[in-house]
C-alpha cells in the first residue's frame, strides 16, 4: 500500500445542542497530518466533537470543512474520516477478513488487489492466522486491531479515535499506540484522538485541545499542557494524575 496524507480540518463557528442540553460551540483548525489528543471531562463534548466532524451530528449552524471542502451536509459515508470507537464497531456475523473487507466493500464485491491489500492489513496488525474467526472468539485487543485494520484499507485522510484503548491494560493499550503511529507514518492522516489518560496523549500526540462545557477551551502544544503550562481549566481537570512511566 502506497503512502497516503492527511487533510486540513476546519469548523467554523459550529452550535450544536441535544434536546433539553447545553448549547456547544465549536471553532478549530488543525493542519493536515497533525496527531491531536482531545481531552476533557466526561460529558464536556469530546465524543460530540468526534461525531461532528464524523457527520454522525449535524450542527444546527456553522461548517465543517475537510481539505477546504464543506462536507457539514454530506452523511457520514460521503466524507473521507474514519472512526473507530470504544466498541469497535464490528459486525459479529462476519469473520475477521469481512469485516476489514467493508473497508473497500460495503457489499464485499472484493477485487483481487482489494484482497492482497486486506491480507497485508491483517499481516501488520498481528491477525495473520485469524482471518476467518468471528469477532466473539477474538480479545479486546484483537478486535481493535480488526478496526485499525479497516482503516489500513479504507485510505481515508482524517481518522477519529473516540476513546478505543480506554478498556484495555496498559501494555496492550501501548502497542495499540505503537500500531497507530505506524500508521500515521505509513499514510500521514490527520488524527483526533480523545482520551482521559494523559500518558496516550504524551505517547501520540503534538497538538492537545481541553473541552469544557461544549466548548474547546484550551489548544496548544502537548508537552506545554502536560508539563503544567496549560489552561487553568486543564490543570483542574487533570488533578493530581500522574504520567504512566
Amino acid at each position: 500500500m502506497m503512502a497516503g496524507q492527511g487533510a486540513a480540518l476546519q469548523l467554523e463557528d459550529l452550535s450544536f445542542s441535544y434536546p433539553g442540553g447545553s448549547p456547544m460551540h465549536f471553532n478549530l483548525a488543525i493542519a493536515a497530518s497533525q496527531i491531536v489528543a482531545v481531552m476533557g471531562p466526561s460529558g464536556s463534548g469530546k465524543s460530540t466533537l468526534l461525531n461532528l466532524i464524523a457527520g454522525f451530528e449535524i450542527p444546527a449552524s456553522g461548517r465543517v470543512l475537510i481539505n477546504g471542502v464543506d462536507v457539514t451536509r454530506k452523511p457520514p459515508f460521503e466524507r473521507p474520516v474514519s472512526m473507530i470507537f470504544q466498541e469497535n464497531n464490528l459486525f459479529g456475523h462476519l469473520t475477521v477478513e469481512q469485516n476489514v473487507g467493508l473497508g473497500r466493500s460495503s457489499s464485499l464485491r472484493l477485487s483481487p488487489q482489494d484482497r492482497a491489500d486486506i491480507a497485508e492489513a491483517l499481516v501488520r496488525t498481528g491477525l495473520a492466522g485469524k482471518e476467518k474467526r468471528l469477532p466473539h472468539a477474538l480479545s479486546g485487543g484483537e478486535r481493535q486491531r480488526v478496526a485499525l485494520a479497516r482503516v489500513l484499507v479504507r485510505r481515508r485522510p482524517v481518522l477519529l479515535l473516540d476513546e478505543p484503548f480506554a478498556l484495555l491494560g496498559p501494555a496492550l493499550r501501548d502497542e495499540m499506540l505503537d500500531l497507530v503511529e505506524e500508521l500515521h507514518r505509513d499514510q500521514g492522516m490527520t488524527i483526533l484522538m480523545a482520551t482521559h489518560d494523559p500518558h496516550d496523549a504524551e505517547r501520540l500526540s503534538q497538538m492537545l485541545l481541553f473541552v469544557e462545557n461544549g466548548e474547546i477551551a484550551g489548544a496548544g502544544a502537548t508537552k506545554d499542557f502536560l508539563s503544567g503550562r496549560g489552561t487553568a481549566g486543564f490543570e483542574r481537570y487533570l488533578g493530581g494524575r500522574k504520567l504512566r512511566r
